[in-house]
């Protein structure tokens, strides 16, 4: 009882004394539930609606073409706006109607696949792209610099330990449901649940004030001339959206694929497939504060490099899983994927620290909306590149080795681009420090 007293106590004094860290971990956990129960059902309820790997890719697709068409203009208005935090409740509202829509996938009568898949998109956009955008774009505004690394751990926290839970949960309870017809209805309600938790976070986020507000920007074509000028001229901003650019490409190459190699050739039932996301969910739990004492004592650039480099052994998880096959496969898989994760907390924790290094404060949402569209246009064509590479090598086992493989060999690279640009950004800072 003792130490359930004093857990008590110390959260009570940490929400005391970290109100921001605590309304950000509380926006996390809810947003960030909500889109576990859409990932987590998505794959499978569109497979049991007889989706077939070339229409699973659409996942990714359609939701990255409509990013591709709003993110721009949605930074703009967001620059334009003198409280962007209207945009982010609008964006969290907009996204569960959507999913209450998807809800209804399995009663629509024709082409119920693609049904499903157009209300993902407008849900899953409303999310990744809007909320997002305007997101990153008020984070600055309503945290000072110095708290940022702090708020950013505990948000960061927070999501790992519901992307953990949920997964299992949702895994065991399919297993439990032994009809089809029972696993669709589970499928709607996990999808209401996405709904209830964005309206619930719609509500909650309008107690988060900015305390910097930035000034709203006109939206004529003389300012976006400026913008554009500032946009050439911001060589680390280029430079760092190239570099992360190509480590996403190689990381979106095997989305669908892996959902793949573990439902038909691991043969993964719910509860395994949980296991997964749960399990990597655990290892960055696990690490998550001996990262963050790395990033407040480095800087968000080195400890970044770890996470990079960790997501290279995901594909070679893959490859030992399937080669040995069965059960101790699907054991060696598991492990590995574990182990492939103990350091990707960073890309949770660092990327977006080190993006808000490169952009432009004055044009900060139209900055992240570019930044943002080139993303979602390598999350549009990599996953179907991945199942294209794949059907090319042979839609075999081996067609999946090799698929993989290549994958490994591209991340390695990826690494090695961004060990490059932390150099060219610490010499590029003692330069200015000099001058």
């Amino acid at each position: 009882m003792k130490k359930v007293r004093d857990m008590v106590a110390n959260g009570r004094h940490f929400a005391k004394t970290q109100p921001l860290s605590m309304s950000y971990g509380m926006d996390g956990l809810l947003v960030l539930g909500a889109m576990s129960f859409s990932s987590n059902t998505s794959n499978l309820f569109a497979t049991r609606l007889g989706a077939t790997p070339d229409q699973l890719a659409l996942l990714h697709l359609i939701p990255s073409v409509l990013a591709l068409i709003l993110l721009i203009p949605a930074g703009i208005f967001s620059d334009s706006l003198r409280n962007k935090r209207r945009m982010i409740t609008v964006s969290l509202f907009l996204a569960a109607a959507f999913f209450l829509v998807v809800s209804t996938s399995a009663f629509v009568p024709v082409y119920p696949v693609y049904f499903f898949l157009i209300f993902v998109a407008l849900a899953t956009v409303s999310v990744n792209g809007l909320y997002n955008l305007a997101w990153q774009a008020f984070f600055p505004e309503a945290v000072p610099e110095p708290q940022r690394n702090t708020v950013l751990t505990f948000r960061v926290r927070m999501t790992m330990m519901v992307q953990m839970v949920l997964p299992l949960a949702i895994g065991a309870i399919l297993v439990a449901v032994p009809t089809y017809a029972g696993k669709i209805v589970m499928h709607q309600i996990f999808f209401v649940c996405s709904a209830v938790l964005l309206a619930v976070n719609a509500v909650y986020f309008r107690k988060i004030k900015a305390v910097q507000p930035a000034a709203p920007k006109r939206v004529s074509f003389a300012e976006m001339k400026t913008a554009g000028g500032r946009l050439v001229r911001n060589k680390q901003f280029i430079i760092f959206t190239l570099v992360i650019l190509f480590f996403h490409m190689v990381w979106q190459l095997d989305w669908t694929m892996y959902f793949v190699g573990q439902q038909r050739y691991l043969e993964m039932n719910e509860l395994m497939l949980s296991l997964t996301p749960a399990g990597g969910m655990l290892a960055q739990l696990l690490t998550l504060k001996f990262w963050s004492k790395r990033s407040a004592k480095q800087g968000p650039d080195r400890p970044l490099t770890y996470g990079i480099l960790g997501l290279a052994l995901n594909p070679i998880a893959m490859i030992l899983g399937v080669s040995i096959g069965g059960s101790a496969g699907t054991a060696v898989f598991l492990v590995m994927h574990f182990v492939a994760t103990l350091a990707f907390a960073n890309v949770a924790l660092n990327l977006f620290q080190c993006l808000l290094k490169v952009v432009d404060d004055e044009y900060r949402s139209l900055f992240i909306s570019i930044y943002s569209c080139l993303i979602m246009v390598s999350n549009a064509v990599m996953p179907r590149v991945g199942v294209g590479l794949y059907n090319v090598l042979g839609a075999d086992l081996n067609g999946l080795r090799m698929m993989f493989a290549i994958a490994f060999v591209l991340r390695i690279v990826a690494t090695g681009f961004w060990m490059l640009r932390v150099r060219y950004f610490r010499a590029y800072e003692k330069r200015g420090e000099a001058a």
